[in-house]
C-alpha cells in the first residue's frame, strides 16, 4: 500500500508519520519510509541523530542512476537525458518491488531499527534557498515520483510518504500516487485551508483521503474539526507524553505510547488496508500517462527537445502481471 502524510507545515505530519511507520515496523510488516518533505526531519522522528539523517543519501542527488535503472531496455525511451519525473514504465522498464535488493535500494535506501522491525528510509535530500521555485526543486521530488511509478506494492506491504508542506505535490501528479492520503489538520482555520485544496483534486482523481486531527484538546475542538471536513474525520490525537520524549531524542519502548493513539494509528493501519480492495491498476496507468503528457506539453517537450508522448506504450498496464514480465524480460536480456 502507498500511503502519504500531507498538511501545513507545523501541523505534526512527520511526528503521525513516523509514528505510523512504527506502527507498521511492530507488525513485521515491510516498511519504505519517503522523506519527501523540504523540512528534512523523518529520519530524526525515526531516531536517528544529527550526524545519522545528514549521512543518508539523497535520492534528488542520485536521479541519474534511478532513471538509468528504470529505464532498463524500454525502447520507447531514448536515453537517460529524456526521462521526466513523469516517464511512465513500459515493456522493457525495470519495476521495483518493496521488499527486493535492487540498485535503487543500494544507493539510496538506508536500514532503521526500530522496535519490532526494520524499516527502509529514504530521503529526498536536503533543499537549499537555490532549490525553491525552480526546477531543481521539482527535480528532488521527482526521484520520488519516479520511483511510484515504477513500484508494484502488495497487500502488507507498505510505503509511507511524508509529503512536502502545503499543496505544492499539486505541481505533479504525485499527489494520485497512493492508495490512501492522511492530511494532518490542526483544529485552526489555517489547519483545515490544505484539506479544501486537496479534497477538490482528490475528488477529481479518486483519491482516497482522510483527516488525522492532530493537537485536539477537547470537544470544542472535536467539534470544529467535525463540521470543517466532516465524514472525512478518521480519528483524532491529542497530547502525548511519549512523542515529547521523543522529540527530546529519547524515545520510549514504542509499545508504551500511550493506549489512545496506539488505537488511533491501528485506525490509519485499517483504512490503509482496506482500499486495497479499491485498487484500480488501469487507472493508476492512465493517471500516470495524463500527468505525463502535461508535463511534456508544458514544459518537458521543450527541456529535452524530444517528444515525451513518444514514451508512452500504450499496452502497458502497472501491476502484478508487469512485475512478472518485467522479470522475465531482465533473464531474457544479456549483461556485458
Amino acid at each position: 500500500m502507498k500511503i502519504a502524510f500531507v498538511g501545513k507545515g507545523g501541523s505534526g505530519k512527520t511526528t503521525l508519520s513516523s509514528l505510523f511507520v512504527r506502527q507498521l515496523a511492530a507488525t513485521g510488516a515491510p516498511v519504505v519510509a519517503v522523506d519527501a518533505d523540504i523540512n528534512q526531519h523523518l529520519g530524526a522522528a525515526l531516531g536517528l541523530d544529527e550526524a545519522e539523517s545528514a549521512a543518508l543519501p539523497a535520492m534528488g542527488e542520485r536521479l541519474p542512476l534511478i532513471k538509468d535503472y528504470l529505464r532498463g531496455s524500454n525502447p520507447r525511451i531514448a536515453s537517460v537525458e529524456t526521462m521526466i519525473k513523469t516517464t511512465p514504465p513500459g515493456e522493457g522498464s525495470r519495476l521495483l518491488r518493496v521488499s527486493e535488493h535492487n540498485p535503487v535500494y543500494d544507493a539510496c535506501a538506508r536500514p532503521v531499527e526500530l522496535d519490532g522491525g526494520t524499516v527502509r528510509l529514504m530521503v529526498t535530500g536536503p533543499f537549499t534557498d537555490s532549490d525553491l521555485g525552480v526546477a531543481c526543486y521539482h527535480s528532488k521530488t521527482g526521484a520520488v515520483e519516479l520511483f511510484l511509478n515504477h513500484l508494484v506494492d502488495g497487500p502488507s506491504e507498505y510505503v509511507v510518504v511524508d509529503m512536502t508542506a502545503g499543496s505544492d505535490s499539486f505541481a505533479s501528479g504525485m499527489f494520485t500516487r497512493f492508495d490512501i492520503t492522511f492530511l494532518v489538520a490542526e483544529p485552526t482555520r489555517k489547519g483545515v485551508s490544505v484539506y479544501r485544496q486537496y479534497k477538490e483534486y482528490a475528488h477529481d482523481f479518486g483519491v482516497v483521503l482522510k483527516v488525522v486531527g492532530n493537537k485536539v484538546q477537547g470537544q470544542d475542538d472535536l467539534d470544529f474539526l467535525r463540521a470543517e471536513v466532516g465524514d472525512d474525520l478518521l480519528v483524532t490525537v491529542g497530547h502525548s507524553d511519549w512523542v515529547r520524549s521523543m522529540e527530546k531524542g529519547r524515545p520510549p519502548r514504542f509499545e508504551l505510547l500511550e493506549g489512545v493513539n496506539r488505537l488511533a494509528l491501528r485506525r490509519l493501519h485499517t483504512a490503509a488496508d482496506a482500499t486495497h480492495e479499491l485498487r484500480d491498476w488501469e487507472r493508476y496507468t492512465s493517471q500516470m500517462v495524463h500527468f505525463h503528457l502535461k508535463n511534456a506539453q508544458s514544459w518537458g517537450n521543450e527541456r529535452t527537445g524530444a517528444d515525451l508522448a513518444a514514451q508512452i506504450d500504450p499496452g502497458f498496464v502497472l501491476g502484478e502481471s508487469a512485475t512478472a514480465l518485467a522479470a522475465s524480460n531482465s533473464r531474457l536480456t544479456p549483461t556485458a
